[in-house]
């Protein structure tokens, strides 16, 4: 079902998220810091990341900005574990490029479901829906966003985003019609995190930004460029 690597330094924890996945039909490994993840990374890439914030040495959000910073795991799923419960946190771990997150503590059956419903999203699917949209173009077959002819990188939660205010081109969106269909549960009402994500995005899409509108006491929609 797919290689996950886990990195968190409480042995309890670890051994536990460990044994759970592999009891339920996942492949998995776990490290106790980013020195020996990072080794792995180099023998061989996983289908997802569990990584936890608070870490000795490099913690999770510094091996979060380099996982995304690198080309081979731009895309990579990582759901960040985390025992901080503010908000900052939450929205930094999201901001810099994290899929998801899980607060602890947590159930091995919530987790076991986060993971399946991310790698799910990831996986690659027969569809060939082209959405041309003035100087933006989505390809869902090769999974290419450009803006201008140009290819731009996104995340795999920044483009499932981008691809479902392009399937609803024009329609008004609330947050929690984006949390649903996007992230697939009700993510406790924490509309926020839609935010961060639409902030992202206009940020990568430079000149086509403009097209991601701010519906007043709505949500948002996808104009063209």
């Amino acid at each position: 079902m797919g290689m996950i690597y886990l990195v968190e330094d409480d042995d309890n924890i670890r051994e536990l998220v460990v044994y759970t996945l592999k009891n339920t039909g996942f492949d998995a490994v776990g490290f106790p810091n980013g020195g020996e993840f990072r080794q792995a990374l180099e023998r061989r890439l996983p289908d997802l990341v569990l990584l936890d914030i608070m870490l000795p040495g490099d913690d999770g959000l510094s091996l979060l900005k380099r996982l995304r910073s690198a080309a081979s795991t731009a895309m990579l799923p990582i759901i960040m574990l985390t025992a901080r419960s503010t908000e900052y946190d939450r929205v930094l771990g999201l901001d810099m490029g994290a899929d998801d997150y899980i607060p602890k503590p947590f159930g091995m059956m919530e987790l076991v479901a986060r993971v399946r419903r991310l790698l799910l999203r990831a996986r690659p699917t027969a569809a060939s829906e082209e959405y041309p949209l003035g100087d933006l173009h989505i390809s869902q077959a090769s999974h290419a966003v450009t803006v201008g002819g140009l290819d731009v990188r996104l995340t795999l939660k920044e483009y499932d985003l981008l691809l479902y205010l392009a399937r609803n081109a024009g329609l008004a969106l609330t947050r929690d019609q984006i949390l649903n269909s996007v992230w697939g549960y009700d993510f406790d009402g924490e509309t926020r995190t839609v935010d961060v994500h639409i902030r992202t995005l206009r940020g990568k899409l430079g000149a086509c930004a403009r097209m991601i509108q701010t519906v007043r006491g709505i949500g948002y929609k996808l104009a063209k460029c």
